[in-house]
């Protein structure tokens, strides 16, 4: 529907990543409308390395843009 209805924008997310690398949360912080379902869908199958504090892998609160523009 956003695509059609020509939409671009940025969607600011605030994801919690948990001590395995998975994203456990996602709050929306910038919002365009027609695109905010489509930016958390996205963040949520992204994997990332854990972070270590001491060696040990601790969960971390971490911002993301994600970025719509059609070409």
């Amino acid at each position: 529907i956003a695509q059609s209805a020509r939409v671009e924008g940025l969607v600011v997310l605030e994801a919690t990543i948990d001590a395995t690398g998975l994203v456990t949360d996602v709050k929306v912080l910038r919002s365009v409308p027609l695109l905010d379902n489509a930016a958390i869908d996205a963040v949520r199958q992204w994997r990332y390395t854990p972070t270590r504090l001491n060696g040990l892998p601790i969960p971390v609160i971490m911002t993301v843009t994600v970025t719509f523009s059609l070409k």
